[in-house]
């Protein structure tokens, strides 16, 4: 029987020297951890036995790698995407979330309240990430109908993606979704007006256990001493 979907395995980067500082490194290209590889390499092997033929990734080198070690099975080259790169935090990169809170107040009131439409002093507002990473997406599925692909992006874009694909509030964007590092979400596609979600922030590749609940993140929600009741 031909295949009438589109599926693209929609993966978050692994794991990187910073993951464990909680700090914001939108632009920073910092490189995958040891972890970070391992992770990859799992769910690569975990994707080996796919008709992926064609594979993505935003150009920093995080994800770049990721992609590489995720596709090594099959073989096949990885393509950059500009338009899917993370969001960048402006004069906040490098810090942490608690560091930036002392030092930008008011700023960083603002972001917890509609990180959508609200941008950093030189960063961007979601409402931006999502205007260059939905087309660039789209134009992706639409060039390669019918194909299993791998697309390796970063934590806040997916979030924004998924948001926007399925009709969520994206001013929630980050209290209501999760992307652990590398995790597989998988989209299917009947074409680009009609995405379905088949697997959300799955990392059985690599956790034995139930995901932790989420501490910190760099969301002040979902911080240890804010837990909402």
């Amino acid at each position: 029987m031909a295949r009438v979907t589109t599926r693209v395995f929609l993966i978050r980067h692994g794991a990187t020297e910073l993951s464990a500082e909680d700090r914001f490194a939108g632009a920073v290209d910092v490189l995958l951890s040891d972890a970070g590889r391992e992770q990859a390499r799992r769910l690569g092997q975990r994707l080996a036995r796919e008709e992926i033929t064609v594979a993505f990734a935003s150009p920093m080198k995080r994800t770049m790698e990721t992609a590489r070690l995720v596709v090594d099975p099959h073989g096949i080259a990885v393509s950059p995407v500009d338009g899917i790169r993370e969001i960048a935090h402006g004069r906040w990169e490098g810090m942490t979330r608690d560091e930036v809170e002392r030092k930008f107040p008011e700023e960083y009131a603002r972001y917890e309240e509609d990180p959508f439409s609200f941008a950093p002093v030189e960063g961007e507002s979601g409402l931006q990430v999502t205007a260059r990473a939905l087309p660039a997406l789209l134009k992706i599925v639409a060039e390669h109908c019918d194909e299993r692909m791998v697309i390796v992006s970063h934590k806040a874009t997916i979030r924004l993606l998924l948001s926007t694909l399925l009709g969520f509030d994206p001013r929630k964007y980050r209290d209501r979704l999760d992307q652990a590092p590398c995790a597989l979400n998988i989209l299917d596609f009947k074409d680009v007006a009609h995405p379905r979600l088949t697997l959300f922030n799955d990392t059985s590749h690599y956790m034995i256990d139930v995901p932790a609940v989420p501490q910190r993140r760099l969301s002040k929600t979902w911080s240890e001493g804010n837990q909402r009741t």
